[in-house]
């Protein structure tokens, strides 16, 4: 499999993760990107909000020469990836996205592993390794233990924080779901400004991810997932089971590598120490300098070292070393 992405016609294209490949799970059709030798240990490489798998375009070289089989899906609602049945509730909940990265390792015959994400993706992540560590190698995850803890959901943050999430509370308005339907592009452009102060970005890159926001299920995904969050919409039924485990807030026992970017505008950089009791196995934490939310796309150096960190992790657990 090829190493580089495509890059398309033109003197200022950018590159694009293409061709897509296509799987089929109980829910999804998924579309993916893949690239790197099949014999090399599988990394899933899962985007957040508002983003899509290009947050990977220049880890998935890095990773690739080190000998990984990389696979970056587009998550439920976004890019070419549908729902199989008009009767499944588009939900965006914690659990579906967990479950979702399961149904792909299945789908794909793929036993286990490395996960790794950021926003949305590294919420995945946290879901999957908690709930089923046999199928994950390790986990990436940018700002750290993800599963929300949706009985505290009313207990307000500092102000300026507040502020920052104003979309979680536009999202749970009529006049929000109007809003998203009209501008989901601009609405990104305003939170990748807010979320990487210091991300140069132009409009060529921001479009190149806009088209993923076209998904016929964009809107209803993006709404439920921010009004579940916030307590104020039941999630799918069929998601029951899994939403009562993340309830009590499970540890992450496999290998795990956090990074906070030091230029995160809404999303501060810590120690990692207040979330480091879910963690349960070997973990190391890094603070990136300059980089923002979209941590990949902007440090893709970092996020692919830690990927590889994870290697390292394990060699030493294994050997009983300190």
């Amino acid at each position: 499999m090829g190493i580089e992405p495509h890059r398309s016609a033109g003197p200022s294209a950018l590159p694009r993760l293409e061709p897509l490949r296509h799987v089929r799970t109980d829910v999804l059709d998924v579309a993916y990107f893949e690239a790197g030798p099949r014999a090399g240990e599988v990394t899933l490489l899962l985007h957040g909000y508002p983003y899509d798998i290009h947050s990977y375009v220049e880890v998935i070289p890095r990773l690739v020469r080190a000998g990984h089989h990389v696979i970056a899906p587009y998550l439920r609602g976004h890019g070419a990836t549908r729902f199989v049945d008009d009767a499944t509730p588009r939900s965006g909940q914690q659990a579906a996205i967990g479950a979702d990265v399961i149904a792909l390792l299945d789908a794909l015959h793929i036993g286990r592993a490395v996960l790794a994400g950021y926003d949305w993706g590294g919420r995945a992540a946290c879901v999957a390794a908690a709930l089923w560590p046999q199928r994950c190698g390790g986990v990436v995850s940018v700002n750290g233990y993800l599963i929300q803890d949706i009985s505290r959901a009313n207990t307000p943050i500092a102000p300026e924080l507040e502020a920052g999430f104003w979309y979680f509370y536009y999202f749970l308005t009529e006049r929000g779901r109007a809003g998203l339907t009209a501008n989901r592009r601009e609405i990104a452009r305003v939170i990748w400004a807010r979320n990487s102060p210091r991300w140069h970005f132009d409009d060529v890159t921001l479009d190149r991810t806009a088209a993923a926001f076209d998904n016929p299920d964009y809107v209803e995904v993006v709404l439920h997932s921010y009004r579940h969050r916030l307590g104020l919409a039941l999630g799918d039924p069929a998601y029951d089971h899994l939403e009562q485990q993340l309830a009590g807030q499970p540890p992450i026992t496999v290998p795990a590598v956090t990074l906070d970017g030091l230029a995160d505008g809404n999303f501060p950089a810590t120690d990692g120490t207040a979330y480091a009791a879910h963690f349960t196995g070997p973990r190391a934490h890094h603070q990136v300098p300059d980089a923002g939310h979209n941590l990949p796309q902007e440090s893709p150096d970092a996020f692919a070292a830690a990927v590889l960190e994870l290697a390292d992790m394990r060699s030493r657990a294994g050997s009983g070393a300190a």
